[in-house]
């Protein structure tokens, strides 16, 4: 059946209308036409102006044969047109496939095809990458220079917005796919229009009046989210190309921003830098900090409650799948030790043992959530939804406790748990302690195959510049505080740990690097 608003909203009550990621736009541009809602370097967009180039968008690519239910997708680092490009494509009844820019272009284009994305956007930059040869699917190519200025121009700015299903997904992020190919994950306006409320009456940073800075990749779900929740309600977002620690810090500084959107690395960069510069640039009108997509050691916790204040940071925890899961809010950064927080507005949660029964305070078992913020499924992949979406509740195999206050501590992804002669290790929790000691700048632990245990767990060390230490000395610090089982068998040094664009460490390529180190004799006894 071919959807109609008359079909559409056939037997609902007269009052109901529906909501989409550009609804709250739309409300905010009939408010304050003429404020700025998105900057990016010396251009912007008025609310007006962005309503225009949306609406552009949606004729144009309708133009281009493009319809409900079909896809398109945007290879584009930050950029002003990123997040008009979303909205127009989603405003048909359509939806956008935001893969990677730095991906391969063999990558790219797998991404494209899973998508069957009929229209590509891409920016000048990602050009030299992406291979149209490869692409099966797209008829279209439109860069985001003057020929994207004339694809606006021929279309019409005038666009009646039809009555799109809440359920219908407006984008599809990828993910990492660190344990395989990645899928695509289908996000549905109403869970992203639920998340940016959820954003709202969480972080004290959306409103008509802030002022968001937006340099985490808009490629991701969490990206896009944080920086189009301002807009969502009215306020402005200044959008960063890409992230660099002093241009960033000196935004703050500035005093323009109120709220930011940050992974861990970003962190290990800004206290990086020289300690003169770094202190020349305290001070800010920050109302919240969000911290997400990967744990924060609490050392670095201490350091940002040092640097940018107290009272402002939340660690979230949650998935593209599964959206916000739980909140740290900033009067328990410091009370409560490695934890992220209790369950989001909306959300709950509950943690199952392998036969499937809740386990009880202080106990792990495998996490599941269920909200208004859950995803569609993954895109043609019926089995893996069903495997991560079953009766409503969202697994991503992470392993979690809570305490008897309900707060919730993240022990490990199932996957990185490490089994030694039968006894359940959790790498996090050897990392927690030791990322305490002085020298360490961050640690990363993870399992090896082993004839006799089964596993052993090895653990990669990453030292604060200018310093060194043993692991003689490491192995005796661990011991006063972790059993002798959960010891690390071996610890190596490091420069740095490999990361994906969103901060999460990958172990999968910790074990590859150590397999090699032990092939080639550098791994020690």
């Amino acid at each position: 059946m071919i959807l109609t608003n008359e079909n559409i909203l056939q037997g609902l009550p007269p009052g109901f209308r529906n909501i989409t990621v550009s609804s709250g736009i739309r409300a905010a541009a009939r408010r304050v036409p003429n404020k700025p809602a998105l900057i990016c370097g010396d251009r912007q967009r008025t609310y007006a102006q962005l309503i225009e180039a949306m609406n552009r968008v949606a004729n144009g690519v309708m133009g281009l044969g493009l319809l409900p239910g079909q896809n398109a997708a945007i290879i584009s680092p930050n950029a002003l047109e990123y997040i008009e490009i979303v909205c127009g494509v989603s405003d048909i009844g359509a939806a956008i496939a935001t893969p990677n820019p730095k991906l391969t272009g063999p990558e790219l284009a797998d991404i494209c095809n899973d998508a069957q994305a009929r229209i590509l956007f891409v920016h000048p930059d990602s050009l030299k990458t992406v291979d149209r040869s490869l692409m099966k699917t797209v008829e279209h190519v439109i860069v985001l220079d003057k020929q994207y200025d004339d694809f606006l121009k021929k279309a019409s700015a005038l666009f009646n917005v039809p009555v799109i299903p809440e359920w219908a997904t407006f984008s599809i992020p990828y993910t990492s796919g660190t344990t395989g190919k990645p899928k695509g994950v289908m996000l549905p306006h109403r869970a992203r229009s639920m998340t940016f409320l959820g954003y709202a009456a969480e972080y004290g940073i959306y409103s008509p009046d802030d002022y968001f800075l937006a340099f985490a990749p808009m490629c991701h779900g969490a990206g896009l989210a944080y920086a189009m929740s301002s807009i969502f309600f009215g306020g402005t977002t200044e959008i960063m190309p890409s992230f660099d620690a002093e241009t960033v810090l000196r935004a703050v500084h500035s005093g323009r921003v109120t709220g930011m959107f940050t992974v861990p690395t970003h962190y290990h960069v800004m206290f990086s830098m020289e300690r003169p510069l770094l202190d020349s640039l305290r001070g800010n009108r920050l109302k919240g900090i969000v911290a997400n997509a990967a744990p924060l050691a609490q050392s670095t916790k201490e350091q940002i409650v040092e640097y940018f204040g107290d009272g402002l940071l939340h660690e979230t925890y949650g998935s593209t799948e599964a959206g916000t899961v739980s909140n740290l809010r900033p009067q328990d950064q410091l009370r409560k030790r490695n934890c992220v927080g209790l369950p989001f507005v909306g959300t709950t949660i509950k943690l199952l043992d392998d036969k499937g029964e809740e386990v009880g305070p202080n106990e792990v078992g495998e996490l599941f959530s269920t909200s208004p913020t859950l995803f569609n499924g993954y895109w043609g992949k019926e089995e893996a939804t069903k495997e991560t979406l079953k009766d409503g509740w969202v697994g991503v195999g992470d392993l979690a406790m809570r305490d008897e206050e309900g707060y919730l501590y993240i022990v490990d992804r199932k996957k990185d748990m490490v089994i030694s002669g039968g006894i359940n290790i959790y790498p996090r929790e050897i990392e927690d302690v030791i990322d305490t000691h002085p020298a360490v700048k961050e640690s990363a632990a993870f399992g090896v195959p082993d004839e006799r245990w089964g596993e052993l767990v090895v653990m990669a060390v990453v030292s604060n510049e200018g310093t060194s230490i043993g692991a003689e000395e490491l192995e005796q610090f661990a011991r006063q505080n972790l059993a002798s089982y959960k010891l690390p068998k071996k610890i190596v040094p490091i420069e740095c740990l490999p990361r994906n664009a969103n901060g999460k460490i990958l172990k999968t390529e910790l074990r590859k690097w150590y397999a090699k180190m032990k092939a080639d004799g550098e791994a020690g006894s």
